[in-house]
């Protein structure tokens, strides 16, 4: 270095340069220091070797460089720049190429220090800034990547050097020249030279760019010659250095070229860091988008969304732009309280003359959730209560916050951790704070979640404050006798609170049921009310108010004072008769309970009398004797009644027992215990007293009614109620009073059950015990209470011995006095059935003999179809239900769906109004525990093992019937069709919920009956009389074929009889394949059926477009005499309409209802009337032929029997016409008239005659055919009879039946008769045979043979 008063100033190169060299051992690195002094090139020469290769031979080598070159002119600094900047690498040497050169360290003295800084593009390396000194003042580089200024030059280097990475810049431009397939391969001189030219002129334009290192052609593509290379530099080009580095590359390169300067175009990239603060957003954060780019450009924009919108400075946004040290740029998007609205893509923009940097990133915003519970209730009782408030999202939050609003102001203690989101908020509020007037006061206490970035999320609590309840009760006594009612009132000065209930000393819950509640503004109110009191309901009940953990609660002391209930007390007698001179002795009995004993008395119309007690069993009986009376008094009707009165001063009567004193003429019956009567005298005694046989002590139940028969008492009903069962029923009638009843119900009925299996032999044979069941089961299941698996198992352990087969004689008697009952067992099955309570341990099915029950659970989201079947092998029953899943959708979650089945109750329950026959099938009961919205629409299956019972009609026990007593109704159901085999089944829908069963209408014909297997011969023979008849009519045809169409007219009317025939022959085979389809079940019946119902159509329509053929032909050669056409015409225009037409019809039929699977009834291989009325394809043209031909015939018959001059054709043409005149006038009205009797058949209720005249006329229409069509014709006989040798007798038959003078068959003067005559052929004009048959039945074979039946 100099003397201080020497300016040195230093400067380093970096030279790259390629030499060949032979190598004999691998290259080492050579460092020669070179100092080039202002005079003399005196410097510091540091050599790399860049590339070498271990092996000897001439091999291009690349090394790097570095000159140190000092000096003290400024200038020539400058002058240096401007040196290299003119050269045009590579500069060939003598075996050395230089191929860039770059001044990279500038040294300046300034002061006593050498501040050594690094030229654009370049920089100190990392750990030369980390070793040595650094002029920080001077260096802006950011901190803790590199630095641009060194105090003093390194005397070992390193010096400045290029940035380890590098930025890659990819152009395109185009060369205005063609393009030649050689471009495209890599290895071809061609592309070899383009590539070396290109990289030459490329390298001496972009060397000029800052931190330059390389360019290099990477492909040639069509479009001209369109050229893509790559450049890569150490820094980001300045503005407007592109357009220049490309001015000097198009200067360099050869003009050959016809580079196209316009053409040059950048390659977006994105060389820019896009970051985002916060990397979560929330609802109101505010957002800072910031996107830094190596290029710096004054040139750049943000912009929103999939259209790449603009965005500007705002409320919404703000944008700031920086650019640091010169070298990079910083662009930041602000967006203040971000919305779920600003979600979306975002993305900034850098444009740098032919290139543009950016990126995009899609937002999305999370809306904050704050848990809590909404409504808390908090009693002012001074316990402490805490309010709960937490985010769902995890966020850095700076606080949170609680606020209240409300009439009252009670502050609490918030308590908050930041790092769990959670924050408490604790009350502690007494009665100063909340009196008794502000109760129910609600206060709005809102937590408010705030986070670092500014983004807000509250949720309201709102705290509803109580006062501590004071309840004040009926202040009065209570003092009542069993069988009257009391009530207590209980009044609470609040009106908040959870619960209300009652309960009695012993902490048993009084049922709901007894007791109500109402709220009032300031308070409330709970009555509780008993109408009939019984012992149980004896001590002290406690009306408890409850919220929360607090209880408000008021006692009171009932007192029940014991008296018998009108119906416990058993008199006898009910009714008597005796005589008026002989004492009589009354009696009234009760249950002996305690020894409790009463004040009885016995009134005799306006007296009374003491009575006197004894005490039988577990009874005490109290008797009192009528002394007789005065024969001037009889006879005379006597009420008696006993009065008890108890402790309490309480009373009650028994109803009355009447006497009736009789003088004693008449009486012819006597007994000691059933006393006196007269003929047809009717008494019921209680079977107490009645003699009826039992164990001593026991108290049986029931009536037993006697009438007097000549001279002995019969008995006439006994309807008697076995101890056990009667004593069951006495509980059942306490139970349904007592406060507990929900608590005792499991019991007794665990206790019924067994005493039902105990008692089933008199089950069987006392209706008595059996009604007595019923009542018991009908009182229990008014019982409001759920009921569980155990309970419902005992009931239906109940109902499976009660509805035993064993038991129908006792149901049969039972009904006959009681009609009701069957109905009101049913539904007391369908209130137990609501009441069941489903859970994970309640069995989806109960089975039993005569009962099974199936269940289901209506699950949250777990919507499935309820398809439950039930099979009753001993009674041959089955049949299933089943509900879809839409319907079940509309159900509360939790809802129980029950069916039961039973397979006795049918024969049980009564027959409805309208007279229908009680099938043996199910009765199935479906009920859903929660309100349904109607209506709901169910499927359920019968099996029919009453084929024989006619139509099934689908019904359900209507409760309201018959003045409540019910019915079978059939509204909302119907008979649908399934698809199968329905002969056996019977399948129902209703759109109602309840018990379901079938019913056989008797309209049909019985299949097992005389008239349906008299029908059924009746078609059957005819069907066989029809073919043969056929095949003989088309044999006769054939062989008399010369002989009877020897003109056009008679080869025309024979055509049409031969194909009328065959046509009908044909339907008759697919007919009876048909019904050997349907009836044999075969597995390709469906398809067979299909193919026969088709055939059937086309054929039978053929049938009837012949006759039409038939009577248009006769139209035709009587209206047009001089028209006439020939024979081909006559019988193109018959084929097209006798087989033309039908196979139309038939087949536009089949192509429009198979594919939707309604071209056929479900039950028989005919054309479907119910879903598409298909069969219109075959009644309209039919009845349409037939109204033509019936038209034609009269039109026909006027002409002939009203001849004009000129009108006749030949006589043998005439006689052919007239034959055919016969044939139209004779079978067409009788077609006609076969299908009348067929819509007869239909109507229900019709007459057999009319099925019996319907298929007689349709099955032997071949044998019509045969005798009317082809045997009665004469010219037929005649060729007949000639074909068997016997033309002589035919001659002679000719020629007699030829004479002019013929006698008529009927021997009529009149005008009319010869008409009518000659219609017929029996004058002598016109000589023709009787008249003849040409058409077939009308309507098809299957109306023939009973289908419509």
């Amino acid at each position: 270095m100099k003397s201080s008063r020497t300016v040195t100033l230093y400067f380093v190169l970096i030279v790259i340069c390629s030499s060949e060299a032979t190598w004999s051992r691998p290259a080492e690195p050579i460092v020669h220091p070179l100092i080039l002094q202002e005079h003399e090139l005196a410097g510091e020469e540091l050599l790399r070797p860049k590339r070498a290769v271990a092996v000897g031979g001439p091999v291009a080598e690349e090394y790097t460089v570095d000159v140190e070159i000092s000096f003290e002119n400024v200038s020539f600094l400058e002058s240096i720049r401007a040196h290299l900047n003119s050269l045009r690498f590579p500069v060939q040497g003598n075996g050395t190429d230089i191929l860039s050169m770059a001044m990279t360290t500038v040294c300046t003295p300034t002061g006593n220090d050498l501040l050594c800084f690094c030229e654009k593009g370049y920089q100190w390396p990392e750990e030369r800034c980390l070793s040595s000194l650094t002029c920080q003042e001077h260096d802006s580089a950011l901190p803790g990547r590199y630095c641009n200024c060194l105090k003093g030059l390194p005397p070992q280097g390193p010096f400045c050097q290029l940035p380890e990475t590098y930025i890659t810049l990819k152009i395109k431009v185009r060369l205005n020249i063609g393009f030649q397939e050689d471009l495209e391969n890599t290895s071809s001189a061609l592309y070899r030279s383009y590539k070396t030219d290109l990289e030459r002129a490329f390298r001496a334009g972009y060397r000029t760019l800052p931190g330059f290192r390389s360019v290099t052609v990477t492909q040639f593509t069509k479009g001209s010659v369109v050229v893509d290379y790559i450049v890569e530099v150490a820094s980001a080009p300045l503005p407007g250095s592109i357009h220049k580095a490309n001015e000097q590359v198009i200067q360099n390169l050869n003009q050959t070229y016809k580079m196209d300067y316009n053409s040059f175009q950048g390659t977006p990239s994105n060389e820019t860091k896009f970051t985002v603060t916060p990397e979560f957003i929330f609802e109101g954060d505010n957002v800072t988008l910031e996107c830094e780019s190596e290029f710096v450009s004054s040139n750049t924009s943000w912009f929103y969304g999939e259209k790449r919108s603009d965005i500007q400075n705002s409320d919404k946004f703000s944008i700031h732009t920086s650019i640091i040290n010169n070298i990079s740029l910083v662009t930041r998007l602000t967006i203040f309280n971000f919305t779920q609205h600003d979600a979306g893509l975002y993305g900034c923009n850098v444009t740098l003359d032919i290139f543009e940097y950016g990126t995009v990133r899609k937002l999305d915003v999370t809306p904050i959730r704050i848990l809590a519970k909404e409504e808390r209730k908090v009693v002012c009782d001074n316990n402490p209560i805490s309010l709960n408030c937490c985010s769902e999202n995890i966020a850095n939050w700076s606080r949170i916050e609680w606020k209240q609003e409300g009439k009252i102001n009670i502050e609490g203690t918030p308590e908050t951790d930041l790092e769990s989101s959670c924050s408490t908020y604790t009350l502690k509020a007494d009665g100063t704070q909340c009196p008794s007037g502000s109760s129910g006061t609600t206060v709005i206490y809102t937590c408010e979640f705030v986070s670092v970035y500014g983004a807000k999320g509250s949720k309201n609590i709102a705290v509803t404050f109580t006062s501590v309840a004071n309840l004040t009760i009926t202040p009065d006594p209570i003092s009542v006798s069993e069988g009257q009612s009391f009530s207590i009132t209980c009044l609470s000065d609040v009106s908040s609170f959870d619960e209300v209930y009652w309960n009695t000393s012993a902490g048993i819950k009084i049922h709901p049921r007894f007791y109500t509640m109402r709220r009032y503004r300031d308070g409330a109110e709970s009555v509780l009310t008993v109408k009939t009191s019984t012992r149980e309901w004896n001590g002290t009940y406690h009306c408890i108010f409850r919220y929360k953990n607090s209880y408000s609660i008021a006692t009171k002391d009932v007192t029940v004072h014991p008296l018998p209930l009108e119906s416990d007390i058993m008199m006898d007698p009910l009714e008597a008769s005796g005589l008026c001179t002989s004492s009589h002795q009354f009696k009234c009995c009760i249950e002996e309970n305690d020894g409790e004993e009463y004040i009885v008395t016995f009134h005799v119309d306006s007296s009374s009398f003491p009575a006197e007690r004894e005490v039988i069993g577990k009874q005490a009986c109290y008797t009192y004797s009528l002394p007789g009376k005065l024969p001037s008094r009889c006879p005379k009707d006597i009420d008696v009644f006993c009065h008890f009165t108890n402790a309490a001063n309480s009373s009650v009567r028994s109803p009355s027992m009447k006497l009736t004193l009789v003088p004693g003429k008449n009486i012819t019956c006597q007994d000691p215990i059933i006393g006196i009567g007269e003929p047809g005298k009717v008494i019921q005694k209680l079977c107490q007293f009645a003699g009826v046989s039992r164990s001593p002590g026991q108290t049986i139940g029931g009536t037993v009614t006697y009438k007097c028969v000549g001279s002995q008492w019969k008995e006439e009903t006994r309807a008697c109620i076995s101890a056990p069962i009667n004593g069951l029923l006495q509980l059942a009638k306490a139970l349904i009073k007592s406060p507990s009843q929900d608590q005792k119900l499991p019991k007794y009925l665990r206790d019924l059950s067994v005493s039902t299996g105990k008692e089933e032999q008199d089950i069987r044979s006392s209706p008595g015990s059996l009604g007595a069941i019923i009542s018991i089961l009908d009182l229990l299941s008014t019982v409001p209470t759920q009921v569980n698996s155990e309970m419902m198992r005992d009931i239906l352990a109940t109902i499976n011995v009660i509805l035993d087969k064993s038991t129908l004689n006792s149901w049969e008697k039972l009904l006959q006095q009681q009609s009701n009952q069957s109905s009101q067992f049913l539904q007391s099955v369908e209130r137990f059935s609501k009441a069941l309570e489903l859970g994970d341990s309640t069995p989806p099915f109960l089975f039993h003999p005569n009962v099974q029950m199936k269940s289901m659970v209506i699950k949250r989201g777990h919507a499935q179809m309820y398809q439950q079947k039930f099979v009753f092998t001993d009674s041959d029953l089955w049949g299933d239900v089943a509900i879809d899943e839409c319907q079940l959708g509309s159900l509360q979650p939790d809802s129980s769906i029950v069916t039961v089945a039973f397979p006795t109750l049918k024969a049980i329950l009564a027959q409805d109004g309208q007279r229908k026959t009680p099938s043996n099938s199910l009765v199935m009961t479906t009920t859903v525990s929660h309100n349904i919205v109607k209506p709901f629409r169910i499927s359920m299956t019968f099996k029919n093992n009453h084929r024989s019972g006619g139509k099934p009609q689908c019904v359900f026990w209507n409760f309201s019937l018959a003045n409540n007593t019910g019915g079978w109704d059939s509204s909302g159901c119907t008979v649908e069709d399934d698809g199968r085999d329905n002969r056996d089944r019977v399948f129902c829908k209703c759109n109602h919920l309840t018990s379901f069963s079938i019913l056989m209408s008797p309209d049909s014909p019985d299949p097992g009956s005389l008239l349906k297997i008299l029908l059924d011969i009746i078609s059957y023979i005819g069907l066989g009389f029809s073919i043969v008849s056929l095949a003989a009519c088309l044999v006769v045809e054939a062989m008399v074929w010369k002989s009877v169409t020897k003109n056009r007219t008679s080869y025309m009317r024979h055509i049409c009889i031969v194909n009328i025939a065959l046509c009908l022959l044909i339907a008759d085979i697919w007919f009876i394949v048909a019904g050997a389809i349907h009836d044999g079940h075969y597995p390709l019946n469906e398809t067979a059926c299909v193919a026969a119902t088709f055939f059937i159509h086309f054929f039978y329509l053929s049938v009837f477009f012949w006759m039409l053929t038939l009577g248009l032909m006769l139209f035709y050669r009587l209206i047009f005499i001089l028209h006439d056409a020939s024979k081909s015409t006559q019988k193109a225009i018959a084929f097209s309409l006798g087989y033309g037409c039908p196979l139309i019809i038939s087949s536009i039929t089949v192509g429009v209802t198979q594919p939707q699977e309604v071209y056929m009834r479900k039950n028989a291989c005919w054309l479907n009337w119910e879903d598409t009325r298909a069969l219109l394809a075959f009644a309209i043209p039919a009845l349409i032929i037939v109204v033509v031909n019936v038209s034609i015939t009269v039109v026909v018959i006027t002409k002939i029997l009203r001849p004009s001059v000129g009108d006749k054709p030949g006589k043998q043409e005439k006689s052919s016409l007239f034959q055919i005149s016969k044939s139209i006038g004779v079978l067409t009205p009788l077609l006609g008239l076969t299908w009348g009797f067929g819509l007869a058949t239909v109507i229900q209720g019709s007459n057999a005659v009319f099925h019996i005249i319907f298929t007689l006329l349709n099955a032997f229409q071949g044998l019509f055919i045969l005798l009317f069509g082809c045997l009665w014709d004469q010219k037929v006989q005649e060729a007949l009879l000639h074909k068997f040798s016997l033309s002589r007798w035919s001659s002679q038959h000719s020629k007699s039946t030829s004479l002019g003078s013929s006698t008529p068959v009927f021997s009529m003067s009149s005008p009319i008769s010869r008409r009518f005559n000659n219609l017929f052929g029996k004058t002598g004009t016109y000589n023709v045979s009787t008249p003849e048959t040409t058409s077939s039945s009308v309507e098809n074979s299957s109306s023939a043979y009973s289908l419509l039946n």
